[in-house]
């Protein structure tokens, strides 16, 4: 009986590991696939995808894959294939590869995202991500206008100078990047939630870090993994924000004045009938999307200033120009802001540089084929915003020393 049960055990655990080797490998199994790498089953490539943007170097996955399946190094544009989420993935670079995919959503492609992502978000809607993702897009148009950017320059001057004062003023030395994620989050809490509590904003940024580490993560729910912390804290942050936008309902129907109409109050007052979890969902969606691509710009911008001196004098010239037109105390304008062309300059060129955002996913809605190689249906494609560094030497000193 005992080596019954063992030979049952052994040849159960056999049989998994065949079907899922054959279910690995049968993604794969198609003529004329794109060159490149499968990894091991079920997680693929996924550590050496993680561990590259862990290092601080996104694109070095790329570019190393890149620089072996390219069929020409001349070539504008390459695909190699890989496995990245427990997904079959066809990756596209260039310029060329860009156009095709954007050109295409929603013909060939639709948005994406990992299974990890539904699972630290489960939407009891169950409407898919592409649904939600169309949704939001339509509901963020009016708001992300320049026209309501204006209305909230004063309050990002507010929290901008207060955050200076507390957190880098009569410092010697500071550490950049947990301080532009702590100034970014602070910013997007006010925009989304009206929320202005620094000790509220920081107890919830901590919840709120743990599930943003989460979400482009191995997707196994094991006690200590990455992924189970911010299950939990999703549930947490979840809860917080539920109970904010359950308060912003009775304001709205006891008619109480909103100063600033935020994002939560724009999205309650046209999306119609929705559950406060999955508003909750889709408002810490937003802070996810946001957050890491801003403070990235931020902490780059102080980078590159720091590095080189003459446009950081350049930089601080125009400020300090903009500075004495205004009157004591007064706060930022709009107009200010119109005036700082060679800020803006360098911000853009820090963004050319450093793309905050290295890549997104879109999903296979149909067979294609791009440069020659197949593309099943189902299969997810990844494009990628970036350029390599050595067809660009030196090129911030001097497109930023040649811009007015």
């Amino acid at each position: 009986m005992y080596w019954t049960i063992i030979f049952i055990f052994i040849s159960s655990i056999l049989i998994f590991l065949i079907s899922l080797l054959r279910k690995h490998f049968s993604h794969f199994s198609y003529q004329n696939l794109p060159p490149g790498k499968i990894g091991f089953p079920l997680v693929g490539e996924s550590f050496s995808f993680l561990s590259a943007g862990r290092q601080g170097h996104p694109e070095k996955f790329i570019t190393d894959r890149v620089r072996r399946f390219s069929s020409t190094s001349s070539s504008s544009s390459c695909v190699f294939k890989t496995h990245l989420f427990g997904s079959p993935t066809a990756v596209v670079t260039g310029a060329s590869g860009n156009k095709f995919l954007f050109t295409n959503e929603n013909k060939l492609v639709v948005s994406w995202w990992p299974d990890s992502v539904n699972k630290i978000f489960p939407s009891s809607t169950q409407t898919s991500s592409k649904e939600e993702a169309k949704k939001l897009r339509m509901l963020l148009s009016q708001f992300m206008k320049p026209e309501a950017l204006r209305k909230n320059v004063g309050v990002m001057d507010e929290i901008a100078q207060r955050h200076f004062e507390t957190e880098w003023a009569n410092q010697d030395q500071l550490i950049v990047v947990p301080l532009t994620k702590t100034f970014t989050f602070s910013l997007a809490c006010r925009s989304f939630l009206s929320m202005d509590d620094p000790k509220k904003v920081r107890q919830l940024e901590e919840k709120f870090n743990k599930v943003a580490v989460g979400v482009f993560s191995i997707p196994i729910d094991l006690p200590g993994t990455r992924f189970n912390q911010a299950i939990k804290a999703s549930r947490l942050l979840r809860k917080e924000v539920s109970a904010i936008i359950k308060q912003r309902k009775e304001e709205i129907k006891t008619k109480i004045p909103l100063e600033l109409k935020d994002i939560l109050t724009h999205m309650l007052m046209n999306i119609g009938e929705t559950k406060d979890e999955d508003l909750a969902d889709k408002i810490i969606g937003l802070l996810i999307g946001g957050h890491d691509t801003a403070s990235i710009v931020c902490t780059f911008i102080v980078n590159y200033l720091a590095e080189f001196p003459l446009v950081y004098q350049r930089v601080l010239q125009e400020q300090k120009e903009i500075l004495k037109e205004k009157k004591e105390k007064e706060g930022l304008r709009w107009e200010d802001i119109e005036k700082m062309r060679y800020s803006w300059n360098v911000a853009c060129e820090v963004m050319r540089l450093v793309p905050p955002l290295s890549g997104t996913f879109r999903e296979a809605i149909t067979h294609f084929s791009f440069k020659g190689f197949y593309i099943p249906k189902g299969w997810k494609v990844s494009l990628n915003l970036f350029h390599f560094s050595c067809l660009y030497a030196d090129a911030f000193n001097h497109i930023c020393a040649n811009n007015t």
